[in-house]
């Protein structure tokens, strides 16, 4: 495969999509955190459903768009890429609890001038709070503080990947085109990013690197609730494996392990995750398999 190389320069400029819903400390946060980077970002998108989901004060200029648009995390970034119109070298796309080092921006340029063959990243997660209880806003700064003093961001190229991860990713515009995140993956869109990824792989290399760092909070609140995050642990993956984005192999595995977690997990199940919601959703889902209903959009019914 042969990347598209018509972006590569002495310099590429940058559009950051943060998508949210019901979460206006979070991209209050984030607004500061990217106003910070050693190398601006050339745009800030954020794309929400309505005025409850941005703080008071936050103004829009050249370099912040706010959007509004249909709920969904795949509804609300096609609702940036359709605004950017390619326009933009490069589409970071971070998640609204994700802190990234304030030279992330700056080391993004850096890596995808290094790498011309590289159509999409994933930077280094160096703690990740989506599996546990959660990380402050107050540690995860601190966590980000410490790998800056460490000095380690290698512009190399870690490993090939089939799917990106989509708290810390980015992508060539070019490599972008027409191509839209799935919004029959409705709501969270559990495992967007990896389909996403495979529409874009035909143009070049997808990778994990190095060379750009955050820690991804992982924060609780306006999630997706446990039973329809069961249903999308079983359909979601199901849906794409009949699509053609992801092998049937990861999709097994993906789907033993979460139903497995669940049930087990349900004896004595963790603070924050709803494990009896989401064995009940694993086995809404397994009936809609069975009976050959791959209906990823379901979850807003339940």
């Amino acid at each position: 495969m042969n990347a598209i190389i018509g972006d590569l320069g002495s310099d590429l400029t940058v559009a950051v999509v943060v998508a949210s819903l019901g979460r206006p400390e979070l991209i209050g946060q984030i607004h500061g955190l990217i106003d910070r980077q050693t190398c601006p970002a050339d745009v800030l998108v954020f794309s929400v459903v309505g005025d409850a989901d941005v703080p008071e004060g936050l103004e829009e200029s050249e370099r912040v768009w706010l959007l509004k648009g249909r709920k969904g995390l795949c509804a609300q970034r096609n609702t940036a890429l359709d605004a950017l119109k390619g326009a933009y070298d490069l589409v970071v796309f971070y998640d609204d609890d994700f802190v990234p080092s304030r030279h992330s921006i700056e080391q993004i340029k850096q890596f995808f001038i290094a790498h011309p063959e590289v159509v999409g990243a994933t930077g280094n997660v160096i703690r990740d709070g989506i599996n546990g209880a959660g990380i402050s806003f107050e540690d995860a700064q601190e966590l980000v503080a410490q790998h800056e003093e460490r000095n380690f961001s290698p512009n190399c190229i870690v490993t090939g990947l089939d799917g990106l991860y989509g708290c810390n990713m980015a992508y060539r515009s070019s490599a972008i085109g027409s191509a839209r995140f799935d919004e029959r993956l409705s709501l969270y869109g559990w495992q967007e990013d990896v389909d996403f990824a495979a529409s874009i792989s035909r143009h070049g290399r997808l990778v994990k690197t190095f060379a750009f760092a955050g820690v991804h909070r992982g924060v609780k609140f306006g999630r997706t609730s446990g039973v329809r995050l069961g249903y999308s642990q079983v359909i979601n993956p199901s849906y794409l494996v009949k699509k053609g984005t992801m092998s049937k192999r990861f999709a097994g595995r993906l789907i033993i392990r979460n139903v497995l977690a669940n049930h087990v997990k349900c004896l004595r199940p963790e603070p924050w995750v709803d494990r009896a919601g989401r064995a009940k959703g694993n086995w809404i889902g397994m009936f809609d398999l069975m009976r050959g209903r791959l209906t990823p959009e379901r979850i807003e019914g339940l």
